[in-house]
């Protein structure tokens, strides 16, 4: 059988039936609390992988504590908190919004972003984390900004064959909602991604994650948590922060977690693995 037309789990050395999870956590270098959170659900809990947002305040933090954990780039072009802001790291005029930052809405960006300063951007941000030590073994869109606009995915292709690096893709929306083939157009330049992407940007995971275990697919799923500790810090951000704690709690302290893992028999693996079959494909 030709590599093309094997599954991701059989290229990854699994058989055809093989449940394959990526448990990832986004925004490292968001907030410490959030530093504190991702790298106890690496460590402690039963994260896999987690993406660094390196325009945002605590990134040099959370690279100052790294010690070799599967962590990709969360590429960032909006900065959604109304009290709490972080602003392009090229200083790109069609990046920045009238209150100060990235701006706050997908609308808004792609209202105004202008393609070059949108892959000057990504590219420096990558080129960043990578100055500053990190290995990094994947790719991953903050807020999928630049996943569903065709002029912004060709970029995030572009970035992805030029770093060879796996990529994050939604699962959930077709190439006819979407308007055009994204996930086709990302086979045919050899980049690899995983075959569901599990996740909702409202805060909070505990019922979708174990509900996405109880349903998982033959093939990789990538489910999305974002832990943090509780501190005054993330709580100062509102209701939205009780999501977050929450997650912490799940991924790191929870039983039941563990236990819906091992009944679902997933495999857990990180991007590093994805990383490496693109890599020597």
């Amino acid at each position: 059988m030709s590599v093309s037309k094997r599954s991701l789990v059989e290229r990854l050395g699994y058989g055809a039936d093989a449940r394959l999870v990526i448990l990832s956590c986004d925004d490292l270098g968001a907030f410490h609390a959030a530093n504190i959170g991702i790298y106890d659900a690496l460590n402690k809990g039963v994260a896999t992988c987690a993406s660094i947002m390196v325009p945002a305040p605590w990134a040099r933090h959370a690279i100052n504590n790294y010690n070799g954990e599967d962590i990709g780039v969360h590429l960032t072009l909006n900065s959604e908190h109304a009290d709490y802001r972080w602003s392009s790291i090229t200083n790109s005029a069609s990046l920045a919004s009238g209150e100060g930052g990235f701006p706050r809405t997908i609308d808004d960006l792609w209202e105004h972003a202008d393609p070059t300063e949108v892959l000057r951007e990504c590219r420096a941000q990558i080129e960043r984390a990578m100055a500053w030590g990190l290995d990094p073994t994947h790719l991953a869109p903050h807020l999928t900004a630049i996943t569903l606009r065709p002029e912004f995915f060709d970029i995030y292709l572009e970035l992805a064959v030029e770093f060879r690096l796996p990529i994050r893709l939604p699962s959930s929306i077709s190439a006819d909602q979407a308007g055009f083939p994204f996930r086709k157009l990302a086979a045919e330049e050899g980049i690899v991604f995983p075959d569901y992407f599990d996740h909702d940007w409202r805060t909070g995971s505990r019922q979708r994650v174990l509900r996405s275990l109880k349903n998982l697919q033959p093939g990789v799923t990538e489910i999305h948590v974002q832990p943090c500790i509780d501190t005054p810090e993330i709580r100062a951000l509102g209701p939205i922060a009780e999501g977050w704690v929450d997650d912490y709690d799940l991924v790191v302290n929870d039983r039941q977690l563990r236990e819906a893992i091992a009944e679902s028999r997933a495999i857990l693996i990180g991007f590093r693995e994805l990383r490496d079959l693109m890599r020597t494909s």
